[in-house]
């Protein structure tokens, strides 16, 4: 759990993903269309992969991914990004993070 709270929190959007999964592609690519350049950790390619889901999980990922760290915060999965945009508040918290500056 250790190793995903470091990498989380390592930039203002850090996105935990596997390159199979369509809902992870869609929330980077909402994120990236507000100008934010998240980091990608694709949990079937990485060597720790196995471990950082399970540690995800642990964290209440469910399911594992995407799992989407903003401003040094686990703000959760797909279902919590799509709230925030969809109430007007995910760009104010990209702003807050320093993730985009408009």
């Amino acid at each position: 759990m250790d190793m995903v709270m470091k990498l989380g929190t390592s930039s203002s959007v850090v996105i935990f993903t596997k390159s199979s999964c369509c809902i992870s592609h869609s929330i980077e690519t909402l994120i990236r269309n507000f100008g934010a350049n998240p980091i990608i950790y694709e949990l079937d390619t990485h060597p720790n992969g196995k471990k950082m889901e399970k540690a995800l999980m642990e964290l209440g990922c469910q399911p594992s991914v995407p799992a989407i760290f903003i401003g040094k915060e686990l703000v959760g999965g797909a279902n919590e990004i799509m709230s925030l945009n969809v109430r007007g508040k995910l760009k104010q918290l990209l702003i807050r993070a320093n993730a985009i500056w408009v």
